[in-house]
């Protein structure tokens, strides 16, 4: 088993909020591949997601990219996985309450600029508007 290199940030919030954060279709849409969109018609581990990436300067799309996910596990306040289709990728988010916060961990690299922006929304209050 290779011990892969993970994404993390403290996020100064309550474990709550930042779980809400990570499973609220419209708040995804705000961190993880801003402005794609989330339908997650059921948070329960089997049920389907439709995630629509949109084109952006970071991927180099030209057209909208509706990919299926279906979740893997959803266990309040601690974790959020979802497997992506096509390659068969697991994707977990994991929260735990560190220093008064939260800390939000992905189980791979690569997802520092979405946690930044995880942190930003939360921390905020008040996402700017684009």
């Amino acid at each position: 088993m290779m011990n892969k290199e993970k994404s993390s940030i403290w996020i100064d919030a309550s474990i709550a909020t930042v779980w809400q954060a990570i499973t609220d279709e419209e708040q995804l849409s705000q961190w993880y591949a801003p402005g794609s969109t989330w339908k997650i018609p059921k948070l329960e581990a089997g049920e389907k997601i439709t995630f629509t990436l949109m084109p952006n300067a970071q991927n180099q799309l030209s057209e909208e990219l509706p990919m299926m996910l279906t979740i893997q596990q959803v266990l309040p306040n601690r974790e959020f996985s979802f497997y992506l289709e096509v390659p068969e990728t697991l994707i977990a988010i994991v929260l735990k309450e560190e220093q008064n916060g939260t800390t939000a961990t992905f189980n791979m690299s690569g997802y520092e600029a979405s946690l930044t922006n995880l942190k930003a929304l939360v921390e905020e209050k008040n996402i700017p508007k684009f």
